[in-house]
Parts: C-alpha cells; structure tokens; sequence
C-alpha cells in the first residue's frame, strides 16, 4: 500500500508553492511536513481518517509559518519581487484552472493578499477545500473564513490579469515575439505586444535588471529589440513554464540566465516577467510536479 504522503505529495507542494511564491520554500515545508507525517508512526498514521486532509493542513500550517517569517527579507528585497518560476510538463497547460493558478501573474497577485487570505484563497479556489478544514487548518471559525475568502476572492478579481486564451494561441503569440526579439525586428515586435505592455524584471540585486517597472510597447520594445546585447553567444529557449509558453535566455555574457513569462491578451503580450535572480531558477532543473 503507497505511503499517503508519497500519493500527494505532488499536491503539497503545489499548495505550498501557490502560498509561498518559492519553489525552494515550497520544498522546505514539503519536507518539514514529510518529518512531521513520519514522526506520528505507523500507529499513529493508521488513526488518520482523511490523510490528505491532515497532510494539507499540516504543509498549510507549515507554509503560513513561512510566509510570515519571510516578510521582512521581503521588504528589504532589491528592486521587483517575482516568484520563481517553475519548469512544467505539457499536462499541467492542459487544466486551464491548474495552469493559471500557478502562473507567474497570478503568483504576482497572491503576494498582495495577506498570509491568511492568500492561504484561505488558494486552499478554497485553487483546490476546492471545504470550509471547515480550512478553518481547522487556520484555527478560525469557518464564518470568520468565509468573510476572509470573499474578501480575497475580491481583491484578486480586480487585480487578475485576463487570461482567456488557449495554450495554441499563447504559444502562437510567444513564438512571434521570439522571432522578433531574435530578429531585432522593431516592427513586428510593437505588433505583438499590447500598447499597454508592462515589463516587469527580478535581479534580486544580482544580476542586471530594471528596478521598477516599464509599461508602454515603445519603452518596452526599444529594451527588449537588440537581443544581441545579451552576447553572441546567448539564445533564447521556448519553455513551458508554470504551465504556459515562455522562454529562457542562456548563454549570456554575464552569466545569468533569464526566465521569461508572459501574459497573452486579445492576441498580444500585455505582460512579460524576466527573473534574473540565479537563487531562483532553481525550479528550472526539472521538470516539477504540480497537481491538484
């Protein structure tokens, strides 16, 4: 009989990466909650009625307590924040809810909810928990969790960038955004992005990158147009990631490579996230397990 904790463990780390926004956190709680699982016995385990139920609480718990104590070096974090982005297999872009609530723009928007509402959002949207184990994970009443998921729920819905397209046309879009980068074609490459196009890039105080923001295709283009600025003997790689189109820029002169994701609107590129920062492409190396 397969070890509960080996059966989902594909689903703790996915709630601990949607909570945490950090693959490599989202490891480290995985683990703590496999120590925690082993250290109750066979006896003990044998007295859990739900074990998915438990392993979810206990990894919830786990990554609130993460999320908490990583305030503050988020606040002290060098220029834009962006998650670590996640290399996927093909059948995570084929559950569209799956695929979005783990992409780098939603990830984006969970880290202006509080940890208790990003918790309670992720656990009743994302994956459906009823809203009493919610409130036992959490030690809340379920009326108090119902109040803090509605206002979650809010929060996100204005903040959410629309991303009703299927996975062909995300990576129609992406391939003629690649060719034009690579190309150095300025024209083509203010036809496929949004004249709103916000550009968005992680160094972590590392490696080269903006510190705030540039919206505006013209702005954006002009940066992102002489991909020869990378070096000659850089490329650039279409890449699944978080379960959408993106690509990775390797090979270049100064040594960091770049994950690129992107969100698709109305045919063209509204958003693109450039992580920088080598501490987090380690999701990069393989491919990971997501599930719901």
């Amino acid at each position: 009989m397969t070890d509960p904790f080996v059966t989902h463990r594909g689903l703790l780390f996915t709630v601990a990466y949607e909570m945490l926004g950090s693959a490599a956190d989202a490891e480290d709680v995985v683990q703590e909650t496999w120590l925690r699982w082993d250290a109750i016995g066979e006896d003990g385990r044998a007295e859990v009625r739900d074990p998915r139920a438990y392993l979810v609480r206990a990894v919830t718990r786990k990554a609130l307590d993460r999320l908490r104590a990583n305030a503050r070096r988020r606040e002290e974090y060098v220029g834009e924040w962006l998650p670590e982005p996640l290399l996927t297999a093909p059948d995570v872009a084929e559950d569209a809810e799956l695929a979005e609530s783990v992409s780098i723009a939603m990830l984006t928007v969970l880290e202006t909810l509080t940890p208790t509402e990003r918790a309670v959002f992720v656990l009743r949207e994302v994956f459906d928990t009823p809203y009493g184990e919610i409130a036992e994970a959490l030690g809340k009443s379920a009326a108090a969790v119902r109040q803090i998921g509605h206002r979650a729920r809010e929060h996100v819905a204005a903040r959410r960038p629309r991303m009703e397209v299927s996975r062909g046309e995300q990576q129609q879009v992406v391939e003629r955004f690649l060719a034009a980068v690579t190309g150095g074609d300025l024209q083509a490459l203010l036809d496929v992005l949004a004249p709103d196009v916000v550009l968005v890039a992680d160094g972590g105080g590392v490696a080269q990158a903006l510190l705030n923001p540039v919206a505006g295709a013209k702005k954006v283009a002009n940066l992102l147009r002489t991909f020869s600025k990378f070096g000659a003997g850089a490329s650039i790689l279409p890449t699944l990631l978080n379960g959408a189109s993106g690509a990775r820029v390797v090979g270049t002169d100064d040594g960091y490579d770049t994950a690129l994701s992107f969100v698709v609107r109305d045919g063209r590129i509204s958003r693109i996230y450039a992580v920088r920062n080598p501490a987090k492409l380690s999701g990069l190396r393989a491919e990971a397990t997501i599930s719901r």
